[in-house]
């Protein structure tokens, strides 16, 4: 990638192609409390823009306040009166006029008047660079127990069309407006009130059906106990259901505490996850900031047809939503702007305008409002106009001009279909984006294990009971269900897999009723089984209670490859692919006729990680089974899983310990001899950290995100050793971290496997898909066509990704 971006205050621009966020479909908010100085305006709107200069330091891009943060919720009648409307409004005009040289979009609360002074909106107002983006009322006002708000207040739910005056001027309220940002792709913002989100059908619902992806929540919210939780509940759903991130912040210090009292509560969720939250009942300021990731929201969306399906369903409701402004969050703002071109075609509509100051002008004459916003237009042509405006449901007019995901912004330029829209920067300069160092967000580094130990306790048993479950349906299914019935026939190595499915086999045959005896394990070493390998695969066999045989591939393998007439059939040392699969396809040869033989069926032990890089021998191999236990598992779980079964006492203590060395082993297919003092084959030297590549399968998988964005989210997750939370049980001595370079090197070789071997997945057994991670059983959850290019992503690898 080669954009540079700008640090704050820097004087010379950087290079570094993960120093911004902004450059990686991120969004940094907050969510912020302020002491309120209680019908101060003018206070308020000192410690309101104090708080910004902070945030703007802080490259935050969107800021939210409490409801009324200007003026204090707790006012009673006082809101009613004409010297605290006054102030404010001209509160709202200062922060206004302070907000050209701040970075953030800034959503602030206040008690608007209508023009005609007969009616009062508790209102939200959006701000940015000096203009008024919208003004969003209140729509639904509570009058019960506590509240009273329908004395004071008009509710803004059928507003539309209604103008308020701020500072002598004309405003209309924007209740079903959304505000697309078109320099950070994705983001588009609506905002909604406190009671609105504690209503059946809350505007954001509609709102975020219409297209939004951002939902802001200003709350007066007085606290009593347990209504912190409800929030979070209601906030929680609202973001999972809607596949969106919602901002919730609370009036706290300050407040009035006649009758009630106020804790401050402020936290941000994105799609049901939490993000961040603040501390409660703070004294001074407080605020939860984080990135936001819009390409996860628009990615779920996408994936989820649903969503899109409920817009159809509800399309007649939301008509009444549009593009009320199309905003830049680092330009253009151009200060020396020209006229529009003379032969311009402007017959298209204008209902994708901003308003503010001299907007019915800017209506009747496009020139005005381009000389209103400071900008210069470059004629496009009609076709194009109408070819965004309607094939992508985008408003039409000036601000229909920003570009759609893939163009691109050139500082105070953006170069997009039908147009540029050019500030004092070059076409051909690069974009400008500001340094914001490290992401601010939960990112794990193994996203398949949670790092909070009881999340990874209920997932482990979950995820336990779901291979489980489906290897004894699938038991009962084909007689299985009683003592004598079908048995399971597995391969036990030694190693991670082949121990759990084992595990699995037991338990199964626990609920089924049966003897543990009944299960046919076999162990089957090769030319470079290891005895402490072949050891550990037969005393857990045992422990288990498992029927044990050894079977000794070498002859037969020998046999084959003298055969075929490979070198190491007469003793050479030969050790390629083709010796290594004739061991592996002699095994599961070997494993099926013996569940022929003996009324079985074979229980395949490879693991989802496995299936994703192809790491599996095809057909009469560990690719294939008749039915997979492991295979919706990826490798980084599956010694967590090994883990809770010790600690849940699943089994004996002389069990545990052997479990435990199975965990202490290093990962090898054992197929290559070694000779004495030399290394033994490692399966992470061939195809690399299983933490990396689990890592990539899951942000493919799961956010369809590409290379780019994996490496910048692996570089931030992976880079240093010591930044964020570990799994539970993860030792020390396996702690590691990764330079950009192998980054950038084990992607490669992941992405290379897993185009070339989709063919294994498209013929993959049956097994259940066991995480919302994904699965990649062409019946389930992944669907490729096995001829399939990767051109596209290694050029995206090859040029977008750092290596240094």
């Amino acid at each position: 990638m080669s954009s540079a971006t700008e640090s704050a205050g820097a004087d010379a621009p950087v290079t570094d192609p993960h120093a911004s966020i902004y450059d990686h479909g991120f969004v940094r908010v907050a969510a912020v409390t302020l002491p309120v100085a209680l019908a101060d305006p003018a206070t308020n709107a000192e410690r309101h823009l104090e708080k910004l200069r902070d945030l703007h330091d802080q490259q935050v891009g969107l800021a939210v306040f409490p409801e009324l943060s200007l003026t204090g919720y707790s006012l009673d009648d006082l809101v009613m009166q004409e010297p605290l409307l006054d102030a404010a409004e001209q509160a709202v005009a200062t922060l206004v006029e302070a907000s050209r040289e701040l970075l953030p979009i800034i959503v602030v609360g206040a008690p608007l008047r209508a023009r005609d002074r007969s009616r009062i909106f508790n209102c939200a107002v959006i701000i940015h660079h000096g203009e008024i983006l919208g003004i969003a009322p209140k729509q639904n006002l509570p009058t019960y127990r506590e509240f009273y708000e329908r004395r004071w207040f008009a509710p803004g739910d059928d507003a539309d069309g209604v103008f308020v005056r701020i500072d002598g001027e004309d405003h209309e309220l924007t209740p079903h407006s959304i505000i697309t940002v078109d320099d950070v792709p994705g983001l588009r913002l609506f905002v909604e009130i406190c009671e609105d989100m504690w209503v059946p059908v809350p505007p954001s619902a509609e709102a975020a059906l219409a297209g939004a992806t951002v939902i802001a929540n200003l709350s007066g919210s007085p606290i009593t106990v347990g209504r912190a939780e409800d929030r979070k509940l209601l906030a929680r759903s609202a973001s999972a259901r809607c596949q969106a991130a919602y901002i919730y912040a609370a009036a706290g210090e300050g407040e009035s505490t006649t009758d009630l009292s106020w804790d401050g509560q402020t936290f941000v969720y994105e799609c049901g996850d939490l993000l961040g939250e603040s501390e409660r009942f703070p004294q001074g300021p407080r605020a939860t900031i984080v990135d936001v990731d819009l390409d996860r929201i628009v990615a779920e969306r996408r994936r989820q047809n649903t969503v899109d399906d409920n817009r159809r369903t509800h399309a007649e409701s939301l008509k009444k939503f549009q593009t009320w402004h199309e905003a830049w969050l680092f330009g253009p703002f151009d200060e020396d702007f020209e006229q529009f071109p003379e032969g311009a075609d402007w017959a298209m509509g204008w209902s994708g305008l901003g308003h503010g100051a001299g907007d019915d002008a800017a209506h009747a004459d496009p020139a005005l409002h381009a000389a209103a916003h400071d900008m210069t237009v470059v004629e496009h042509d009609e076709e194009n106009d109408e070819e965004n405006g309607e094939e992508q449901g985008r408003s039409v007019g000036w601000f229909a001009r920003a570009p759609l995901s893939g163009a691109t912004f050139h500082g105070g330029a953006v170069s997009g279909s039908g147009g540029d829209v050019r500030g004092e920067e070059s076409a051909d300069s690069e974009p400008l984006r500001p340094a914001t160092g490290a992401l601010r967000r939960p990112l794990h580094r193994f996203p398949f294990v949670p790092d909070d130990p009881a999340r990874l306790a209920q997932d482990s048993y979950e995820a336990f009971s779901i291979q489980v479950a489906g290897l004894v349906r699938r038991l009962s299914a084909i007689g299985g269900d009683k003592p004598g019935g079908t048995r399971p026939v597995l391969g036990v190595s030694g190693g991670l897999d082949s121990t759990h499915a084992l595990l699995v086999c037991a338990r199964a045959m626990d609920q089924l009723g049966r003897d543990r005896s009944e299960i046919l394990a076999y162990t089957m070493p090769g030319f470079a089984t290891t005895e402490h390998t072949r050891s550990n695969a037969e005393l857990l066999s045992r422990a288990i209670g498992a029927s044990f045989e050894t079977i000794d591939i070498r002859p037969a393998s020998t046999q084959m490859l003298s055969d075929m007439g490979h070198p190491a059939g007469s003793g050479e040392e030969v050790y390629d692919v083709t010796f290594e699969n004739v061991q592996a396809g002699m095994r599961y040869d070997y494993l099926f006729r013996l569940a022929n033989h003996h009324g079985g069926i074979v229980v395949g032990t490879g693991d989802l990680s496995e299936l994703a890089l192809g790491w599996c021998t095809y057909g009469v191999g560990d690719q294939m089974s008749h039915y997979g236990v492991n295979a919706g598992v990826p490798k980084t779980l599956i010694q967590h899983l090994i883990r809770w079964v010790v600690a849940e006492g699943l089994f004996d203590d002389a069990t545990g310990d052997l479990l435990q060395a199975v965990l202490d082993t290093e990962i090898s297919p054992e197929l290559i001899p070694t000779k004495p003092g030399e290394k033994a084959q490692s399966t992470e030297d061939s195809i690399g950290p299983y933490a990396l590549h689990d890592f990539t399968l899951y942000h493919q998988l799961r956010r369809g995100y590409g290379p780019a964005k994996i490496a910048y989210l692996a570089h931030q997750a992976w880079g240093d050793l010591d930044a964020g939370e570990w799994p539970a049980g993860y030792t020390e001595g396996d702690k590691r971290s990764y330079t950009r370079g192998e980054i950038k090197h084990w992607l490669t070789v992941f992405t290379r496997r897993f185009f070339s071997n989709q063919f294994k997945r498209s013929a993959m057994p049956n097994a259940p898909k066991v995480l919302a991670g994904g699965s990649l059983s062409p019946r389930g959850d992944w669907r490729m066509p096995s001829d399939a290019t990767s051109k596209a992503w290694m050029a995206e690898l090859e040029n977008e990704v750092p290596g240094d």
